[in-house]
């Protein structure tokens, strides 16, 4: 593959980031005729709306996207919910939100009860691990439209105003700490299905079946990172690890950088997807987590407490590099 092997796959990040801009210039005209309820946070994993003086509600969307066509060629939804569980809460818990809820919608060509209840069993999984519910959802049953399942989510979240994580208390010298992740999580799914496509799905050569590793569940972070925001850590920075990999890291505050100086292993099936693809370490870099789903960011002083709260849940957790003064820079020793 090219060195934009993702774009000869079929996704163009740039396409999708003028896309949103086209969008947002619509948007943001919108007028109520009343004062708006929207927290500025530009560029942040989740939206808040101010409910009263004190209160907020985070809410954010998100789908499991081209990784349903590796369930549905394994015949394998039971887990699917998870991920579309995560992709959301993940999202929501990055501006300090408990997550409470989430709807559920499944566009398809036609109704299947076995199916469903295939995808909702991962949903209750999910919901369970995160602590939510699902008080409702939809089915849009759209043959002329798709030719396959497609999952996807809309979840709230509560959250005190005055305790939203924007990003804006980083600086320079913070420790960012890295969390593992579970695998590929819910991401470059259409370019590692491009990479994998001559290699079986039964094929064992990491270890165990390739189409179980590719369907293994999205992490969800929700009650090591509500643990943390319940102690006396100073948290100043949370960034769900997805599509772009540690280059989220930006969204978070501005005026600073981010230097990877000791990265999380990088799990077999990302080196697999390089070698099998002709991908280069860059542009594996920007689509992939690369074995690291969630970062947290916290002062020098609070670095130890917070890893002792974290190691609890994720033994391999620590300090994978340091925030800079070199805005908008991610560099990686």
């Amino acid at each position: 593959m090219s060195q934009d092997a993702y774009t000869e796959a079929g996704v163009s990040q740039s396409g999708a980031d003028a896309s949103v801009a086209a969008l947002v210039a619509h948007l943001g005209k919108i007028d109520t005729g009343k004062p708006s309820r929207v927290v500025p946070l530009p560029g942040h994993y989740a939206s808040v709306l101010r409910i009263d003086a004190t209160t907020g509600i985070a809410f954010g969307t998100d789908g499991v996207g081209t990784k349903m066509v590796v369930a549905e060629r394994l015949g394998r939804l039971e887990t699917i919910g998870i991920d579309c569980i995560a992709m959301n809460v993940n999202d929501l818990i990055c501006v300090g939100a408990e997550p409470i809820a989430l709807v559920d919608f499944i566009l398809c060509p036609t109704a299947d009860p076995e199916l469903s209840g295939a995808i909702g069993e991962g949903l209750r999984r999910g919901a369970e691990i995160a602590g939510i519910e699902i008080p409702g959802g939809e089915i849009a049953q759209v043959g002329d439209v798709v030719n396959g399942l497609e999952l996807a989510g809309s979840a709230i979240g509560i959250v005190d105003l005055d305790a939203i994580v924007t990003g804006a208390a980083i600086a320079a010298g913070d420790a960012v700490i890295g969390l593992p992740s579970s695998g590929l999580h819910s991401n470059g799914y259409t370019l590692a299905r491009k990479a994998l496509e001559g290699i079986a799905l039964d094929d064992e050569r990491l270890g165990r079946p390739l189409g179980d590793v590719l369907l293994e569940p999205t992490e969800i972070y929700v009650r090591p990172i509500l643990e943390l925001l319940d102690s006396d850590v100073d948290v100043r920075g949370l960034a769900h690890i997805t599509g772009d990999g540690l280059n989220n890291l930006l969204r978070l505050g501005r005026g600073v950088g981010y230097e990877i100086s000791e990265p999380l292993p990088v799990p077999p099936v990302f080196e697999l997807i390089a070698a099998e693809g002709g991908i280069g370490d860059g542009e594996m870099h920007e689509v992939f987590n690369m074995g690291c789903g969630f970062c947290v960011t916290v002062p020098e002083a609070d670095l130890d407490a917070a890893l002792v709260l974290l190691r609890a849940h994720y033994p391999a957790a620590r300090r994978i590099g340091t925030v800079t003064d070199r805005a908008g820079v991610v560099s990686r020793g």
